[in-house]
């Protein structure tokens, strides 16, 4: 549980660190992010090297320790150089896209369906001849990101009998045999 907790996390040049008490405010070149931690693990930077400590080997401040270093080192890589995810839409008739903040999905429902999304969270749709839409969500906050991300794949999971639907590009599928006649 506590290995991830002991890495140190390097700080870029453009990335500001400022800790206050028991929040601590991350600022770089695409944003800021603010993350509380719980009074038992101290943050300290030491040498260009944001280190976290525990106070003792107990189940709960093995678990913290290692949670607020991941998420600290998500906020770093987030406003240094930030998240995408892409998403992929299989099947036949099904398109994506955006004006500005406003995506616009066609997923076989009488209606489209009609997201507006969060000022942080930039879209982009690809739709190219003979491949399938592909949506891009960028920014610099990787739960925004994965929230959205999951919200559009929620309007269309794939299906396991033909992969239809709204799935994230790479995702593998487990397929399931149809009727055996």
């Amino acid at each position: 549980m506590s290995r991830i907790g002991n890495n140190p996390i390097t700080l870029p040049n453009d990335v500001t660190f400022d800790i206050k008490e028991n929040v601590i405010t991350v600022k770089g070149k695409l944003g800021e992010l603010t993350q509380e931690i719980a009074g038992d693990i101290t943050v300290k930077v030491e040498d260009g090297n944001v280190v976290l400590e525990r106070p003792s080997d107990s189940k709960d401040h093995k678990a913290k320790h290692g949670l607020y270093r991941a998420l600290l080192n998500n906020m770093i890589t987030g406003v240094s150089t930030g998240w995408t995810k892409q998403l992929e839409l299989v099947g036949v008739g099904y398109r994506a896209s955006n004006q500005g903040q406003v995506l616009d999905l066609a997923l076989g429902f009488s209606h489209n369906i009609i997201l507006e999304l969060a000022p942080e969270v930039k879209v982009e749709t690809v739709s190219e001849k003979g491949k399938n839409p592909i949506i891009k969500l960028t920014s610099f906050d990787k739960q925004l990101v994965g929230a959205v991300a999951a919200k559009i794949r929620s309007f269309r999971a794939p299906e396991p009998y033909k992969g239809k639907g709204v799935k994230f590009v790479g995702e593998i599928l487990r397929r399931k045999a149809g009727k055996s006649a």
